[in-house]
């Protein structure tokens, strides 16, 4: 007995996928600018602040992604991702601002 397999991706995982690619990067880059502006405030000098920020948010990336596939409410996905990583730009635009001003 044959059976016929479907080929490519479910149209249920394209929203998962988007979420993981767009929602992680979002979140990592809010963390990202961030960590850079708390640990330059913190005495950090700047390159290195912006190094080991770039070595968290690799890791944090990583976790978001997968975690993107692993929950179980897409709608949690979107809102933890994109409206923290909202968020978290939001607050380091506010801290840099001070930081300089």
């Amino acid at each position: 007995m044959n059976t016929v397999l479907p080929v490519g991706p479910r149209p249920s995982m394209v929203p998962r996928i988007a979420a993981a690619l767009l929602g992680g990067y979002a979140f990592t880059w809010g963390f990202m600018a961030l960590s850079l502006g708390g640990l330059y405030a913190l005495g950090l000098p700047f390159h290195d602040a912006e190094h080991l920020a770039a070595l968290l948010g690799l890791l944090l990336y990583l976790a978001a992604f997968l975690w993107a596939f692993a929950a179980r409410s897409l709608w949690r996905v979107w809102v933890v991702l994109g409206g923290g990583g909202a968020l978290m730009a939001g607050a380091a635009s506010l801290l840099q601002s001070r930081l300089v001003g």
